[in-house]
């Protein structure tokens, strides 16, 4: 009996051990990835002189926030989780999840015209292209943004029944702003409601992000970072025809973190919202290492970081590119690198996941910087995390 106890009392103690020695090592691997984002993101402030900057990365579901600096130079209010950022372009994502939401309520097809649901742009070139090539830049040649003297809704209605395309719909990719915006209107008229109306009381409550908005209320204005832009002169987004639609959205980075765990599939959203995801993760083109999903940008896991950055550099946003059509579409993909990044005068955003790991980050930035370096931040801090 008195050797039996003495056994159990050895195993315990190997086992007590065992149990902080596994300790010890994940405060350490906790240490080490604190250190290297801390690291990294004080060296891209410090070179591109950004005030504020929030980071929030998910790793198997645990959440960890990191955020340095500043909301505003002038009050020095502190930028935390629930800072609203302007987002950018990452706005582009959520616009193609309405539509692909309204898709799953029967409202409309993706492989529809937009001319069949905005009966004053039938008879127009629009009738010869697909909601999809809107959402994955393949119209034809829209510019990169509406042009300045588009100043009203007729005016914007005459410029879509004029517009001409350069190149047959599904050959090239332009990245533009007013496709995107087009995709939104179609979007918002097939269910019945204003563009803001359907994001907001919509969409975004069914994605549980509850701190997302193209017009922030009252009551949440002292969150709003301001921002900064190349000059280092405080900017804020001015209203514009489409900008809700294509770049107008401002969140935070723990709801947007919440937006990469519903991706992720680590928060639980209704059937109809997981479609939806799911649809804007489908792949239809290919453009060098990157596939062209519904506005997100996915590469084969794991991925260079040369073709990410090449990916995201500005020949991707300012040129032409030939694009190869993936037939029959590409099914989402667990093992890729999927991202976004988004841009205003004054705000930088970048997002990233890679489904196989459980893995995604946030970056916002309160002075628009490259996205190359947007990219390498990410790159650096989801290298530490994916081992």
């Amino acid at each position: 009996m008195r050797v039996s106890r003495m056994c159990r009392a050895r195993l315990f103690v190997v086992a007590l051990l065992a149990a902080l020695s596994r300790l010890a090592a994940a405060d350490a691997d906790v240490a080490d990835i604190d250190t290297t984002v801390t690291d990294a993101a004080q060296g891209v402030m410090v070179q591109h002189a950004i005030p504020g900057l929030a980071i929030a990365i998910t790793t198997q579901g645990e959440q960890r926030f990191y955020n340095f600096g500043v909301a505003s130079k002038a009050t020095q209010q502190p930028v935390t989780r629930d800072t609203l950022f302007e987002i950018g372009s990452v706005s582009k994502t959520l616009t193609a999840t309405l539509a692909a939401y309204a898709q799953t309520q029967g409202r409309l097809a993706l492989t529809d015209s937009p001319s069949r649901y905005l009966p004053a742009l039938q008879d127009s070139q629009l009738d010869k292209i697909k909601l999809i090539d809107l959402a994955t830049h393949t119209a034809g040649d829209f510019p990169l943004q509406l042009p300045d003297e588009i100043r009203n809704e007729q005016q914007l209605r005459d410029y879509f029944r004029a517009w001409q395309p350069r190149y047959a719909a599904g050959t090239r990719r332009v990245y533009a702003n007013p496709g995107m915006g087009l995709l939104g209107m179609v979007a918002a008229r097939s269910l019945g409601l204003p563009y803001v109306e359907a994001l907001q009381n919509r969409l975004l409550p069914k994605l549980g992000m509850n701190s997302t908005y193209i017009d922030i209320p009252p009551s949440e204005r002292a969150r709003y970072a301001q921002g900064y832009n190349k000059d280092g002169d405080p900017v804020r987004l001015n209203p514009a025809l489409l900008a809700n639609e294509a770049y107008g959205v401002k969140s935070t980075s723990r709801d947007l973190l919440h937006f990469v765990e519903a991706q992720l599939g680590i928060v639980e959203t209704d059937s109809s919202v997981r479609q939806a995801m799911a649809a804007t993760r489908t792949g239809y083109y290919r453009v060098g290492a990157m596939t062209q999903a519904l506005v997100w940008e996915q590469y084969d896991y794991p991925v260079a970081l040369d073709d990410l950055l090449a990916g995201n550099g500005s020949q991707m946003v300012l040129e032409s590119q030939p694009v190869e059509a993936i037939a029959p579409p590409l099914p989402p993909q667990a093992d890729a690198w999927i991202n976004k990044t988004g841009s205003t005068n004054g705000f930088g955003a970048y997002v990233a996941f890679i489904p196989a790991k459980q893995l995604g980050i946030v970056i916002l930035a309160n002075r628009y910087y490259p996205n190359e370096a947007r990219v390498r931040l990410a790159h650096r801090i989801l290298s530490g995390l994916e081992k």
